[in-house]
């Protein structure tokens, strides 16, 4: 894929069990030519794991893309007026921003980058990682399939007899399905089997 001319806004919250998946997805935009805007939810920005620490997440994502991370509400609102970003993608997207978009909240420094592109009609990508995906959360999935302008990276059950309702996108996906949103499709088959990845 060619990403040369594009920029790329990547959002990344808070499904800490899956940022080694999703670093390598950043560098294959970056070395497809894309410029490469990192965008960090509070909890990427100050929350220590077993995954690993904030400043080490934060260092790989700065190295990756060579860009200042956007982590306030503040630095993201311009995002919209500016219309820098040809695509956005949430990727993990959690639970909590997932029904937060779907309910038009904006308390995040991610949401309000997922605002600005709505606004601006440009396409959003949602790489789901939630625990209750088939739970609580199956509500405001079912909204955000509908919604103009948004589309998944393909999802399926990441460990069905161990947690039932646990939704987890095929991280790898991430560029093919950002480059069919830019064409206006959504990456088929949406709806995966993915056992026992996290």
């Amino acid at each position: 894929m060619d990403w040369h001319g594009k920029t790329v806004g990547y959002a990344i919250t808070g499904s800490h069990c899956t940022f080694a998946e999703v670093m390598p997805q950043i560098q294959r935009f970056v070395d497809g030519g894309a410029n490469v805007v990192p965008i960090v939810s509070a909890s990427v920005l100050g929350t220590d794991t077993r995954f690993g620490t904030s400043q080490n997440w934060l260092k790989q994502l700065k190295d990756i893309t060579g860009n200042d991370i956007i982590s306030t509400i503040v630095e993201a609102e311009p995002l919209g007026p500016s219309k820098l970003l040809d695509v956005l993608t949430i990727a993990p997207c959690t639970g909590n921003t997932t029904s937060k978009l779907a309910n038009a909240m904006t308390d995040s420094p991610v949401l309000m980058a997922a605002k600005s592109q709505m606004r601006n009609g440009r396409p959003l990508v949602l790489a789901i990682s939630t625990n209750d995906g088939l739970g609580l959360n199956a509500a405001n999935i079912a909204k955000l399939l509908v919604a103009k302008y948004i589309y998944f990276v393909p999802f399926g059950q990441d460990n069905p007899e161990g947690k039932p309702n646990s939704l987890v996108a095929r991280m790898d996906l991430i560029p093919e399905a950002c480059y069919a949103a830019l064409q206006g499709k959504q990456l088929q088959p949406m709806i995966i089997e993915k056992f026992h990845s996290v």
